[in-house]
């Protein structure tokens, strides 16, 4: 009988650790056809975006956004779909400022996006992921990684097009300042 009463405390003690780690891989918010499909296209998004990366005829990366919307590179921010375009070469050349170089030649160029976490409320969600780039200089050769970091990021939806509003690159393992997906 004492062996049996001794058991009780070890048995309570394991429920409630089984409990607590259940509440907290519970989901964040209701989850419904509609948050499901809203989900998919917004992952939908992200994908092409990132498979834009590398391409000879790339879509082009501002159609991405949303009017107003922000790309923030590390410590550098582009507002609009102009300064979008410049973060990426394309854009408008500035006064007084020398042409971007060419990029050297490549093979191959390409991101991998893993773990996306996206959260929908209504016409706006957020997503948070991380990212993969690979580089291959010459056919034969092996990949290389070149750059891993993570992707915060906020949507809007427009017209029922889903679109970036605020897109964030980041290395390391913090959130930006108050991010919360």
């Amino acid at each position: 009988m004492l062996r049996s009463l001794t058991k009780i405390p070890l048995v309570t003690a394991v429920a409630a650790v089984l409990m607590t780690a259940g509440a907290a891989f519970a989901p964040a918010a209701e989850v419904s056809s509609k948050t499901l499909v809203d989900r998919l296209q917004i992952q939908d998004l992200i994908t092409r975006y990132y498979n834009n990366f590398g391409r000879e005829n790339a879509e082009n990366f501002a159609d991405f956004y949303a009017e107003g919307a922000e790309l923030i590179l590390g410590e550098r921010h582009y507002k609009g779909k102009d300064g979008i375009l410049e973060a990426y070469g394309r854009g408008p050349a500035k006064e007084g400022q020398p042409p971007r170089p060419p990029r050297p030649p490549r093979y191959s160029f390409i991101v991998t996006i893993g773990n996306p976490l996206i959260v929908v409320d209504g016409n706006s969600a957020s997503a948070e992921l991380v990212f993969t780039e690979f580089e291959i200089e010459k056919q034969g050769d092996a990949p290389k990684v070149t750059v891993q970091g993570k992707e915060y990021a906020r949507f809007t939806k427009v017209k029922g097009i889903w679109r970036y509003a605020v897109r964030q690159i980041k290395g390391g393992t913090e959130p930006p300042e108050g991010w919360k997906p």
